[in-house]
């Protein structure tokens, strides 16, 4: 297996910046399914420029930056989840999800739900700051009551090591580093702040 599924707690707390440092550190593709607003950069584009790695074109390209479902309404259309089959790549890939695992893709169907038929191993990105450990640990409950492979936590923001040591140890997954917060962030500096993850276990859980 070298596919692995990048998902969060919440929405912007930094796990597109954490999947350009783990697209970068595999060598791998990335691939964001479903992008929901166009106004910016989107996700693939911060990726590409800070990983300097080929990304995979989306299969849904929304302009609104909202939920999903509420994009694709916007725009007159629906998202299939027939449409969003995994590109099949040489080497690596990592696929971001949007938002937190609750992310509704129409009105039948979860984020949750397409990661489930997927059946990958899933890194949970988690902020470090207060109220994480509800969030974490519903999401992380959530993944396990859905039968879905957990790689990890990875945390991100100012270490908290008794926050961080909380979750993990309750949920009974790995603990896969904190990603700091990077002021100046380059592919330079994103490279060397990744080497606070755990890239044998992420490596080993993608075999």
């Amino acid at each position: 297996m070298t596919k692995i599924i990048v998902a969060g707690t919440d929405t912007g707390i930094g796990k597109t910046v954490f999947s350009a440092g783990l697209t970068q550190a595999l060598g791998a593709r990335y691939w964001k399914p479903v992008q929901s607003g166009l106004e910016d950069e989107t996700d693939s584009q911060i990726v590409a420029r800070l990983s300097g790695r080929p990304t995979l074109p989306e299969a849904y390209r929304l302009q609104m930056p909202a939920s999903p479902h509420l994009s694709a309404e916007a725009e007159g259309t629906e998202i299939a989840p027939e449409q969003l089959q995994i590109p099949e790549v040489d080497g690596p890939l990592v696929i971001e999800g949007a938002g937190g695992l609750m992310v509704p893709l129409n009105r039948k169907t979860l984020y949750l739900d397409i990661f489930t038929t997927w059946q990958l191993p899933i890194i949970l990105c988690a902020r470090t700051a207060l109220g994480t450990i509800n969030h974490s640990l519903l999401s992380l409950r959530a993944l396990q009551a859905a039968g879905c492979q957990v790689a990890g936590v990875a945390f991100i923001g100012d270490p908290a090591p008794e926050v961080e040591e909380t979750i993990t140890d309750f949920a009974r997954v790995p603990h896969l580093g904190c990603l700091p917060q990077i002021n100046s962030l380059s592919s330079d500096t994103l490279r060397g702040a990744f080497a606070a993850i755990d890239l044998p276990r992420i490596r080993e859980a993608m075999a």
